[in-house]
């Protein structure tokens, strides 16, 4: 008889009953769940006790395996118990609280800031210390320890910077409130230079900047270089250049001298006159040819920095943010002198934004902005600080406390130019490297130089001619006389360089109407007299006198009403004829 099997050969399973009588376990496999029942061992002791032959043995072994079924049964619920109890334990369990890590002061203790209520916490020794950065998020369970790193938030509040502290800390908030707070830098910010009016990104505590966004904004006010503009550029204006380099090049160039002199350099510097006439050519030009003058001077590789600002860029609807363009404006301005840039504050449109606190429409602003513009100039010592220049057409709209001396310590007029300006603004733009009518160089034996001098001058001659079909305004006076304004009285170095442009597309489009290169001609500056004055857009198409005031050298008082000279039917048939379009 086989181990296992009774004295018929069936199969008697795990159980051997001469097992007991050798000392031995009941059952082979004794890591099962028939070990720990007491049910099956009196089972066993049932099956021990009876014969092999005993009709009853069916039913215990029956009883056996449905023991044995319970048994697993229970085993299997029991392990679904525990796991729920598990579930139960989580969900009912609080909730990890979230902090910010904002340093260790000592070994395996974190400084955490939750809700509000700053914390020493202890750090989970399965932590490494060195991944935690300053700013990062970390998992903190019901005693407060440090348990997990989430690493840096992408989301937050956004705050404009104030300035830097010397501590490389950021302060931040709105001068308008008076509210500010000093933020410690994050771990990826680091030494990064942060400047007034960037933006900065803060944890949910605002306690550590997290980001740098450079401010868009003030990117728009300066240029990376000053304009390449040399005096030489700008024609027509020797009166004004002169007065410019004896106001701001000599105090710089000659500082010792004016020192002996105790001469006190001005600050601000007002360009004013007709539109077009290069006050903003100028005021780069200023730039360009001061910061030349200081490196030969000094034999330092100085630069310069041109803030150009359109005054109407600075007006803004909400409260407060004009005059905190006009704080930002100074700000950048100071903080490129002390990286040793000289800064040039070009600020064209003037009277949009300084006008006088009656000339205005929006009272409330004109009535804050002029004020923070007057403190921001207050806090300037001279020109060795900062270059103030200011352009505008209208100097009567500007406010007196911006022009009183020790703001605005120069005011220079930008005239229109004379014949002889206007001859030297041609000769500027119709060089003799352009190609020239052929006829043209036939008359002067082919010298391009020659040619080109003849041009200028023939078309001068036409623009200056007083003529009958030449006039363009009536201007009625209050004194009652009237006075005829011809186009040479509206004469610019914009309009000088617009005819140019219109006689080079003229002679463009013969040349592509024909085939050939044809040169420009006196006819196509003839022809682009006729159109730039019967089209140009900085003439005002009704008789609204403030609109003309902007554009003539009179006395805003002593005029009683503007009338134009519209053109003719004759010159509209006599362009048509000539085929201008």
């Amino acid at each position: 008889m086989a181990n296992g099997e009774d004295s018929r050969g069936r199969d008697r399973g795990p159980f051997d009953p001469d097992r007991r009588r050798r000392g031995e376990p009941l059952l082979e496999d004794d890591s099962g769940p028939e070990r720990d029942s007491v049910s099956l061992d009196l089972v066993y002791e049932l099956i021990a006790g009876t014969e092999e032959d005993d009709p009853r043995r069916p039913a215990i072994y029956q009883l056996r395996r449905q023991l044995i079924d319970d048994a697993q049964r229970y085993q299997d619920t029991r392990q679904e118990i525990v796991e729920l109890e598990g579930a139960c334990e989580k969900l009912t369990a609080p909730a990890n609280r979230i902090g910010v890590y904002l340093g260790s002061p000592k070994e395996r203790i974190a400084q955490v800031v939750v809700s509000g209520s700053t914390y020493f916490s202890n750090v989970d020794p399965r932590i490494e210390m060195d991944t935690l950065r300053v700013g990062a998020q970390v998992l903190l369970n019901e005693a407060y320890v440090v348990v997990g790193d989430l690493g840096r938030t992408d989301t937050g509040s956004v705050v404009k910077v104030v300035d830097q502290l010397d501590d490389g800390r950021i302060r931040v908030g709105h001068e308008t409130t008076g509210q500010f707070t000093v933020l410690q830098r994050g771990s990826d910010i680091g030494d990064d230079k942060v400047a007034s009016g960037d933006e900065v990104l803060v944890d949910a505590a605002a306690r550590v900047a997290l980001e740098v966004f450079p401010k868009q904004e003030a990117r728009d006010y300066f240029l990376d270089e000053v304009p390449d503009v040399s005096w030489e550029q700008v024609g027509g204006q020797d009166e004004a250049i002169s007065a410019i380099q004896d106001a701001i090049e000599m105090p710089l160039l000659h500082p010792d001298l004016f020192e002996r002199f105790q001469f006190t350099t001005p600050k601000g510097f007002l360009l004013y006159g007709p539109p077009g006439c290069g006050k903003t050519l100028i005021g780069k030009a200023t730039a360009h040819n001061l910061v030349n003058k200081i490196r030969e001077r000094t034999g330092e590789d100085i630069e310069g920095q041109f803030l150009h600002i359109k005054g109407p860029e600075i007006l803004n609807m909400w409260l407060g943010e004009s005059e905190r363009k006009v704080r930002e404006i100074f700000s950048i301005a100071r903080e490129k002198r002390k990286q040793g840039i000289l800064p040039f504050v070009f600020i064209d449109e003037a009277e949009s934004v300084l006008g006088t606190r009656r000339a205005l429409r929006s009272h409330n602003i004109s009535n804050t902005v002029v004020p923070m513009f007057c403190a921001e100039m207050d806090g300037i010592e001279s020109i060795d600080d900062v270059v103030i220049i200011l352009a505008t057409n209208r100097q009567d709209l500007i406010d007196p406390a911006i022009l009183r001396p020790g703001r605005i310590d120069r005011k220079i007029k930008v005239n229109r130019p004379d014949e002889s300006g206007t001859r030297e603004i041609f000769r500027i733009y119709l060089t003799s490297d352009l190609p020239l009518d052929a006829d043209l160089l036939a008359r002067h034996d082919d010298d391009p130089d020659a040619a080109a001098a003849g041009l200028v001058d023939a078309v001068v001659d036409e623009l200056y001619g007083e003529r009958d079909d030449t006039r363009f305004l009536e201007v009625a006076m209050a004194d009652g006389h009237r006075e005829t304004l011809h186009r040479s009285d509206l004469v610019s170095g914009a309009i000088v360089a617009s005819i140019v442009q219109r006689s080079k597309e003229y002679a463009i489009k013969r040349s592509v109407e024909t085939g050939e290169e044809q040169g420009i001609s006196f006819d196509d500056l003839r022809d682009a007299i006729e159109q730039e004055y019967t089209e140009n857009e900085i003439f005002p198409p009704t008789d609204n006198i403030g609109d003309w005031l902007k554009l003539i050298d009179h006395d805003p008082e002593s005029v009683v009403s503007v009338s134009p000279i519209r053109a003719s039917k004759q010159r509209v048939r006599r362009q048509a004829l000539r085929g201008v379009i």
